[in-house]
């Protein structure tokens, strides 16, 4: 059964969040470094351990000390083509590999009501879900140079969760909420490189047939005059001649 994800918030791991505040500060003032991506000048490992592709340590597949049940180490492969190893594609994390990053954060099992196998399960599937949406908006705008390149794929990535884009501060300032976390992440157009923001909002309980937990705002970073066209076409595009469902989804607003 869905229900118990959707009446619980997943802990603090990407793209989920805690909406507990005083939790989220506590664990950036913890530094910590998970599976997830995450920022470098953060991490407490030493920087030899850290993969500069998605800036994670090395996979742990052991179960932690206290565990109360058993979770699978099996890891789903993604949809999304990774860019340094031609024919493959991106693994996303064990259960106990989520597990594991998430007690690293300072989140600890005991202080949440009814975890079990289950739950960790309905996570790993929200989360591996909100990466493959985030990458299909990613396509989207790659369409824009499929004569370029017919196959863009993901050459790395990394969590700014700290660090709001200025979309995200306009949207704040305009009464909306501030995303609970933020992805960069560097497609290969076919031998060029291209930044991407996505920010993640609240989006409400999870939906249990879709999983779909988070409002992505996915598009190309400011950092190109090539970039700074695309957005400008997508835009227009939207404003006049775009249906209601490829309109942008706008965050909850603020709660005052």
């Amino acid at each position: 059964s869905p229900e118990p994800v959707a009446s619980q918030n997943p802990p603090s791991e990407c793209p989920m969040h805690n909406s507990n505040p005083v939790a989220s500060t506590s664990a950036t003032n913890d530094q910590w470094v998970s599976e997830c991506p995450s920022n470098p000048a953060m991490a407490s490992t030493t920087t030899s351990d850290i993969d500069p592709m998605n800036m994670m340590p090395p996979p742990n597949q052991r179960p932690s000390p206290d565990q109360p049940f058993d979770l699978s180490t099996e890891r789903q492969k993604s949809s999304i083509p990774k860019a340094t190893a031609p024919g493959e594609t991106w693994v996303y994390p064990s259960q106990q590999m989520f597990w594991n990053a998430m007690l690293r954060k300072g989140w600890r099992w005991k202080d949440e009501e009814g975890i079990n196998a289950e739950t960790m399960n309905h996570i790993i599937h929200i989360h591996n879900n909100n990466n493959e949406a985030a990458w299909h908006e990613v396509l989207k705008w790659e369409a824009l140079h499929y004569q370029e390149c017919g196959q863009p794929k993901l050459k790395s990535f990394g969590g700014k969760a700290a660090q709001f884009s200025p979309r995200a501060r306009f949207r704040s300032f305009m009464g909306y909420e501030l995303p609970f976390d933020r992805h960069d992440w560097i497609v290969d157009r076919c031998g060029k490189e291209v930044r991407y923001v996505i920010d993640y909002y609240d989006g409400g309980d999870v939906n249990p047939n879709d999983h779909k937990f988070a409002i992505l705002d996915v598009r190309p970073a400011l950092d190109s005059p090539t970039a700074a066209w695309d957005r400008m076409k997508v835009m227009w595009w939207r404003w006049f001649y775009a249906p209601p469902e490829q309109q942008v989804e706008m965050p909850h607003k603020a709660q005052m």
